[in-house]
């Protein structure tokens, strides 16, 4: 059973982030002693880094569930929990990162690359966090945020120079085998590379990489044999190599053919048009390979393809041909663009962006999508009314309400933010502090005034004219302050009185 592993579905979970704590500090002697909620602590993250020492996806194949370490909750005397450990994964060089559709997220190319595949969740924030001049005693907290859940495809493709491509049996594996320190299988039958191999070629002071592509048939572009699982592996090749075997025992296979046969493979795959080739007729020792090696030799120059003929048994032409791979691979390294280090680019939002979007959909809702007000929602804990309350006015803060308005939404209108859907009630009074976990203005119209009512109402009381005043004093309601302007009502100073302590229990 072969240990190559070269593609794997990993399903990844990124670690939660921790809630925010709900407390108020309590001690002796210290009736006010404020919030003291601590915050949550960060999820883990997943990342892959490219090591040099993996060569296979063999561990993932086995354990394809990953899932980093969930964030700490709040605790109160403003103790924060503890932040997930980042999880990271080694992954061979070369690998590719994309989604189930196909599309590309990243390509992991040279040690130490790195890439945040699934990102962990915030931590939400405590009670302590949230205290401002108008909710001094917060009733609540941020939930902690969802980390990354998702479903990713890692491809391997060698990063290899030189890539050796021809039909079972070609000689393939006895070539890397005499050419770098690699030890492949090698036997007299089709098919007994079941892997790509890959080795290290050193040419006076250029060293290069050599790999070979197993399995190539015709079809195997189209899935026939082991061609189209392996063909990835010669994407990033500089230079490919027609390994043509000149002693094949079936009468009715020649060279020439088998060239056309493995072209038309790389041309049904795609993207290989523009690789320089080498071709190198295999098994010269034998004699009658000898002769068919000459009889070709000229129809393959007049093709304008470089032509070697080697030995991988008493090692015949094996120094010319390394050396001509040496000078094609420094060609190639010489006309490549210089590889300059990643800029961190600065990207600030647009004046007009207000980091949210409104449309309709064909029901009549109104959705409401952006990264932060979705992540908003996801840290809202819906059961508590002073977290829905302090929503509100994060909302309404950013323009939503105005927006939304300008769209042409009616009160009542459904709207949907994520996975929630409410019905639109505008902000229509500021917040009142009241008993924790509670905002007065979710409660039913009219169950209870405001402080603006109450101010209304006593001013109107005071505002009365004199004749009611010396009609008063007949009966001895009305007592004077000494040095003032105006009498003063008894009833006046009882209901203010009231209305203070009422005040100060709010």
């Amino acid at each position: 059973m072969t240990t190559f592993v070269d593609r794997v579905v990993l399903h990844l979970q990124a670690g939660d982030g921790g809630h925010g704590c709900v407390s108020v500090h309590r001690e002796k002697f210290k009736p006010l002693g404020g919030p003291d909620g601590g915050s949550g602590g960060h999820g883990g993250s997943v990342t892959l880094v490219v090591d040099p020492q993996q060569h296979t996806l063999l561990d993932f194949h086995f354990r394809p569930h990953v899932k980093a370490a969930n964030g700490g909750g709040g605790a109160g005397s403003n103790r924060d929990g503890a932040n997930g450990k980042n999880l990271v994964l080694p992954v061979p060089d070369g690998t590719v990162v994309q989604t189930a559709d196909g599309t590309v997220l990243a390509d992991l190319v040279g040690a130490g690359t790195e890439y945040e595949v699934a990102r962990g969740g915030r931590g939400g924030r405590g009670n302590a966090s949230l205290a401002n001049a108008r909710r001094k005693v917060p009733g609540f907290a941020e939930l902690g945020e969802p980390g990354d859940r998702l479903d990713v495809v890692l491809e391997l493709k060698s990063v290899a120079d030189v890539g050796l491509v021809g039909f079972p049996s070609a000689g393939k594996s006895s070539l890397i085998s005499v050419l770098s320190a690699a030890r492949p299988k090698i036997a007299d039958y089709p098919f007994t590379t079941l892997v790509p191999n890959l080795g290290v070629v050193q040419a006076g002071d250029q060293t290069f990489t050599i790999a070979d592509v197993p399995g190539l048939i015709p079809g195997a572009a189209t899935g026939k044999g082991l061609g189209l699982e392996f063909l990835r592996h010669i994407e990033r090749t500089a230079v490919l190599v027609h390994v043509l075997d000149s002693a094949a025992p079936e009468i009715e296979r020649d060279p020439l053919a088998d060239l056309d046969a493995i072209e038309a493979e790389l041309a049904a795959y795609g993207g290989l048009e523009d690789r320089p080739r080498l071709v190198v007729l295999n098994k010269i020792d034998i004699p009658d390979g000898r002769d068919l090696a000459d009889m070709v030799r000229a129809d393959l120059q007049a093709r304008g393809l470089p032509v070697y003929e080697v030995s991988a048994v008493s090692r015949e032409g094996l120094k010319e041909l390394t050396y001509a791979l040496a000078e094609a691979v420094a060609a190639h390294r010489a006309a490549a663009p210089v590889v300059e280090p990643t800029r961190t680019v600065l990207r600030p939002r647009a004046v007009d962006d207000t980091g949210f979007t409104i449309e309709q959909d064909p029901e009549g809702v109104y959705v409401i999508r952006g990264p932060q007000v979705e992540r908003w929602i996801r840290q809202t804990n819906f059961d508590n009314e002073e977290a829905v309350g302090y929503l509100a006015d994060r909302l309404e803060r950013l323009g939503v309400e105005t927006a939304l308005a300008k769209a042409g939404a009616q009160p009542g209108d459904a709207v949907r933010i994520a996975d929630r859907e409410f019905d639109w009630q505008p902000t229509s009074a500021a917040y009142v502090a009241g008993p924790r976990g509670t905002d007065q203005r979710l409660a039913e119209p009219g169950a209870r005034t405001t402080a603006a009512q109450r101010l209304a109402a006593r001013k109107a009381r005071r505002q009365r004219s004199d004749d009611e005043l010396l009609h008063m004093s007949a009966d001895g309601t009305v007592s004077t302050i000494a040095n003032a302007q105006r009498p003063v009502l008894v009833d006046d100073l009882t209901d203010d009185a009231t209305d203070d302590l009422d005040d100060t229990d709010e």
